[in-house]
């Protein structure tokens, strides 16, 4: 039916709380519709063509590693900043989400420059937020739930042009205090949901394959999945934030 190159960005770096379970999900997924997927894991310092890339991956990260990746990624920021204008996929977690924007402050101080792709920016905060989210997002009509786990230091706060992927229902979201969760820019999409988020909202990775489909004009029209078993995860993750909330 289709191809689909998705590059894996520093695996072995970003890939906190099961973010890699999102690479299972976009291929799975693909492949029960014999969508042929073709994945290549990206090392710090390899040389990568992003005129191949559909759909960039990017998972979460501790700070340490946020450093080393960042300082990577400035080499290749004239690339993603031109891939990013012609419309390719970019799907990032946590730490990675963060890196798109301006900069991020971490807990000691120190700041460590993004690619000022996304506008936003990342503080550090005092405490974690940690737990189980829920999020109503608009990328349908009507809205859908979106659940995961999150567990950040940082604030994220977004410029006037960026919206958000959704409203949190339960949960911290950006920063704890403005309800917003995650980020939207023409086809990136940022979050702090990790756990992994993709395998429990199959609306969101259909999303997401519709999207690298169609950044090679490829037909976007997905085959329906019995979901149900998929539907059932949601629901108990919507649940469980839910009565963590109301205790």
């Amino acid at each position: 039916m289709g191809k689909i190159n998705i590059y894996h960005l520093y695996p072995a770096h970003l890939n906190l709380y099961g973010d890699r379970g999102n690479m299972l999900a976009l291929c799975r997924r693909a492949n029960w519709r014999d969508i042929e997927v073709n994945i290549v894991p990206v090392g710090p310092g390899k040389e990568i063509a992003f005129t191949s890339c559909d759909l960039l991956f990017m998972g979460g990260g501790q700070d340490s590693d946020q450093k080393l990746v960042a300082e990577d990624l400035k080499r290749r920021h004239r690339e993603i900043q031109k891939a990013v204008q012609e419309n390719m996929v970019i799907f990032a977690v946590c730490g990675s989400y963060q890196l798109l924007g301006h900069y991020y402050t971490t807990a000691r101080g120190e700041r460590i420059g993004g690619l000022d792709i996304v506008d936003l920016y990342t503080d550090a905060g005092r405490g974690r937020l940690i737990g189980n989210a829920v999020i109503s997002c608009s990328l349908w009509d009507p809205p859908r739930t979106l659940t995961g786990f999150e567990n950040h230091g940082g604030r994220t706060f977004l410029g006037p042009g960026v919206q958000p992927l959704g409203t949190v229902l339960y949960g911290f979201g950006n920063n704890g205090a403005d309800k917003t969760e995650g980020a939207v820019y023409k086809n990136i999409i940022g979050t702090y949901l990790h756990g992994s988020l993709l395998p429990k909202n199959p609306w969101l990775t259909d999303h997401l394959l519709r999207k690298a489909l169609a950044f090679r004009h490829q037909d976007t029209a997905l085959r329906d999945l019995d979901d149900s078993l998929e539907e059932q995860a949601h629901q108990a993750a919507v649940n469980l934030a839910a009565r963590r909330t109301h205790k």
